[in-house]
């Protein structure tokens, strides 16, 4: 099978308001071609102007979640084999997974990683780009361009460093080395670790809580979280939450005892 990335198509059966994005590269645990990091920003845009995806999981085929970028990209787009020509295609490639990176970072609706086995190097990227992680008991975590000589993007160790201190991106930078699921909830890298069929289970009603709840709170929150706090992007907001009456709605539907029915954006 080729390397894809893959989405339910418009007549396959799927939750409400949320949408999943897996990776499937199962014969190199997942890992990332230049083609799939092309196609990761142009899905997203995709979803992002879908109006009834709410909310997005991303995770990987077969058990695993990204093993990183695809190592044998660099040696089959290498000139004739030399140094030169690996560099400047771990570069390209490196290119394509930041750029991939963000896009899932400034993704408008809330992403969630379901992350079982290996989330390795890009695959940790792609994770810690997603708003919130939710990892199996067994799955291994680790940040690995210290074993290939490759100077990891400073965009992406920025990141690392907000969401696990400077110490801890430190350890994972400096060494590769692998940790634990349990390592990783303590020092912040996932935010929940469950066994079994119990990680689908939380993130399937995780995933539909976020789906009903107001999206224009969740998507100023996301701004606001990630820094973008400038003046222009507050008056944005004031605007945007005048306009909606999504407050309304919610004040109202909790006085009534009923669900609220939060309908931004309108069309």
């Amino acid at each position: 099978m080729e390397p894809t990335l893959r989405v339910p198509g418009e007549h396959d059966e799927h939750d409400e308001g949320v949408r999943t994005l897996t990776i499937d590269h199962p014969a190199k645990r997942n890992a990332m071609t230049p083609a799939m990091w092309r196609r990761l920003p142009e899905l997203l845009a995709e979803l992002a102007a879908d109006p009834d995806v709410r909310v997005l999981v991303l995770t990987g085929a077969d058990g695993t979640f990204c093993a990183g970028a695809d190592i044998s990209a660099l040696r089959d787009t290498a000139e004739g084999g030399l140094p030169s020509g690996r560099g400047g295609a771990a570069r390209e490639q490196q290119a394509l997974a930041v750029a991939a990176e963000e896009a899932l970072a400034a993704f408008p609706k809330p992403t969630l990683a379901l992350v079982r086995g290996h989330c390795v190097g890009g695959g940790c990227q792609l994770a810690a780009a997603c708003d919130l992680r939710f990892a199996a008991h067994d799955a291994r975590f680790g940040i690995t361009p210290a074993k290939l000589g490759i100077v990891y993007p400073a965009s992406s160790t920025e990141r690392l460093v907000r969401l696990v201190g400077p110490a801890t991106a430190k350890f994972l930078l400096y060494s590769g080395e692998l940790i634990d699921a349990e390592r990783a909830l303590r020092v912040g890298l996932v935010d929940e670790v469950h066994h079994g069929a119990e990680l689908d289970k939380r993130v399937a009603e995780f995933a539909r809580t976020l789906a009903v709840r107001s999206a224009l709170t969740q998507a100023a929150a996301k701004e606001f979280a990630d820094g973008r706090t400038g003046p222009d992007r507050v008056e944005h907001w004031q605007r945007e939450a005048a306009r909606s009456k999504e407050a309304a709605e919610g004040v109202a539907a909790f006085l009534d005892r009923r669900a609220p029915r939060f309908v931004w954006p309108r069309p």
